[in-house]
């Protein structure tokens, strides 16, 4: 695929003063360093990105330059925009103001944080101009709304001005935070995650959007992100932030390709879906002493993988030669009706599922792909028993969901058992990790042998599980809030395994974390497949890590699956042009490394 940042023009000469200097800059908390001594330039119409984990100072960096620090943290050093001279560092909150917006703005991860729920999104652009008067009046701003509406791609901008934020989708609300940010023409636009939260091809929309408004408009773009693929489609130039520090900084396709410090070389192997190391496993931060940017890779079924054959070989079969059978759909329909609009409307119906078939048999790993709308998510909810189809039959381990008895049900979920994208959200925060891990033993045993298991073999049995997923011992007295967020997946992926289940469902696990403790966790979840003997159902809008995991793979759009068999075939060989449009709109940085 042509990259993006190709079809813009190169590096240039730029004249005048610089969209963005900073000299010095420190940022500390009571008692630790947040951001040591930072220094870079953006200049007019220059794109960089900033890339680094979670907790490498990213995000204060763009807090710093906009002037929203909060009080909690002081700043030294200079932060000078459009060629100002004033530092916005220390700067008063009034004088600050007349800066953001008018000289400098931001879009940030999720749009509605930034948008108000109770005004239409044309006021709100109107706003932004109105309080910087650079129009007239309010009819000019309010007409100069729709226009800008019009520049960010809204196919219907008189319309979409009288619109709340809640009736817009995730990638439209997003245009609208663009066009308010670039109202003003601002001389440097910082964007801080802003297409995280996006399916790949809304992403892919955005970016370009993003691009091509920059270059139109000859405006500085300080790009924030801990997606590597992304930033090597968007930026020019990179720094790449480790502890507060810049580690390394340079051209986009000499860092990515020919990177010089370690921590570099390891987020391109952690960000690298398609390089392994020797075992076959994905590349992290620690283990990347052996990875060559770019290098070309065989890759195999997960299946052919020489170091998984030889543990089959070593141990009996873990499934009958005959295949089972252990999840079966056949043409699954889901139908849902929303609230009346008037009073004489009849309601509305939704098909949420149609007619959807497809059989899982003992072992695989069976991924699920597919953009927001596409029924992933309902579809789960019926896999687990949450909800039911409204026509058609759904087998899960052999027993029929549809009119399944309360016991039936309850056995349904000891064979299996769910990792949800967001641990934060399904761990209890007043429980402590031992406990949580420990409570789905309270049914599962129960079933079992009918009488409760006793405390020891429940320490041991969480003991064991900790030890599984990488985890220190002591972390069973403490609680989710003192982990990371990998960590609390570990601690999620504990929980699933702790019944012993036949079946794993994995739905977008690794979506929200960084790039390295992706790799760690997609690991993770490989070893623990092959261990414990798991059929993976893996639902994920990234078909590179589900290309990486899976074997099998069934593409769903609009409450359908569009195509479906063996992951090589579907990603070497796609028939349907929607399949192709998610291929080609997901980023890798082997589309930088290989560029010419």
């Amino acid at each position: 695929m042509t990259s993006i940042a190709t079809s813009l023009p190169s590096v240039r000469e730029r004249e005048g003063r610089p969209a963005l200097e900073v000299s010095g800059l420190t940022i500390s908390s009571a008692d630790h360093v947040l951001v040591d001594s930072l220094q870079f330039r953006i200049d007019k119409g220059e794109r960089v990105g900033l890339i680094g984990e979670s907790g490498s100072g990213k995000s204060l960096t763009s807090l710093a330059v906009m002037g929203l620090l909060p009080e909690t943290l002081s700043a030294r050093g200079i932060v000078r925009i459009d060629g100002d001279e004033r530092n916005l560092v220390g700067l008063g909150e009034a004088q600050a103001a007349r800066l953001r917006g008018r000289n400098m703005a931001m879009v940030f991860q999720e749009p509605m944080t930034a948008l108000n729920p109770l005004m239409r999104v044309g006021r709100q652009i109107a706003e932004a101009m109105t309080i910087h008067a650079t129009q007239p009046n309010r009819p000019s701003a309010e007409r100069r709304a729709i226009e800008l509406l019009a520049d960010v791609g809204l196919p219907t901008p008189a319309e979409t001005a009288r619109a709340y934020p809640h009736q817009l989708s995730g990638g439209q609300r997003q245009r609208v935070v663009l066009a308010i940010a670039l109202a003003n023409d601002p001389a440097l636009l910082v964007c801080d995650e802003p297409t995280t939260a996006l399916d790949v091809t809304v992403q892919k929309q955005v970016l370009n959007l993003v691009l091509e408004t920059v270059s139109k408009r000859d405006t500085g773009l300080l790009f924030i992100t801990h997606d590597l693929a992304v930033v090597g489609e968007t930026c020019e130039r990179v720094l790449v932030m480790n502890k507060g520090v810049v580690v390394e900084e340079g051209p986009i396709d000499r860092v990515f390709t020919r990177p010089e410090h370690p921590y570099t070389r390891g987020l391109l192997a952690a960000s690298d879906l398609d390089a392994t190391d020797e075992s076959g496993r994905l590349f992290t931060v620690s283990t990347a002493g052996s990875y060559v940017p770019g290098r070309s890779v065989q890759r195999m079924d997960r299946t052919e993988d020489p170091a998984a054959a030889s543990m089959e070989q070593a141990t009996e079969p873990p499934f009958p030669e005959t295949p089972t059978v252990v999840v079966k759909a056949e043409n699954i329909t889901k139908q849902y009706r929303r609230g009346r609009t008037s009073l004489f409307a009849p309601a509305q119906t939704v098909d949420a599922l149609k007619g959807v078939s497809f059989q899982i048999e003992a072992g695989q790993r069976f991924g699920i792909v597919g953009e927001s709308g596409s029924g992933k998510s309902t579809l789960l909810r019926i896999l687990s028993g949450l909800d039911v189809p409204t026509s058609g039959n759904i087998d899960v381990v052999g027993r029929r969901l549809n009119g399944a008895r309360k016991a039936d049900l309850a056995e349904m979920r000891r064979n299996l058992q769910i990792v949800f994208q967001d641990p934060m959200g399904s761990l209890n925060p007043r429980m402590a990790v031992g406990d949580i891990i420990a409570e789905p033993l309270l049914n599962a045993a129960n079933l079992q042998s009918g009488v409760g298991m006793g405390k020891k073999e429940q320490r041991d049995l969480v003991a064991e599980m900790v030890a599984a997923v990488g985890l220190p011992k002591d972390a069973v007295d403490r609680y989710p809030h003192q982990f990371s967020g990998g960590q609390r997946q570990r601690i999620s992926i504990a929980r699933a395994l702790a019944c012993r289940p036949r079946i794993l469902v994995a739905d977008e696990p690794v979506s929200a974390l960084d790039v390295s403790v992706r790799a760690q966790v997609l690991n993770l979840l490989a070893d623990l497949v092959q261990e414990y003997e798991l059929t993976l159902i893996f639902v994920s809008h990234d078909l590179h890590v589900v290309r990486y995991l899976c074997d099998q793979v069934a593409v769903m759009q609009r409450g359908e699956i569009v195509e479906q068999g063996s992951t090589r075939d579907i990603y070497e060989n796609p028939r349907s042009d929607y399949t192709r449009s998610l291929l080609e709109a997901t980023p890798t940085i082997r589309h930088t490394q290989e560029r010419p």
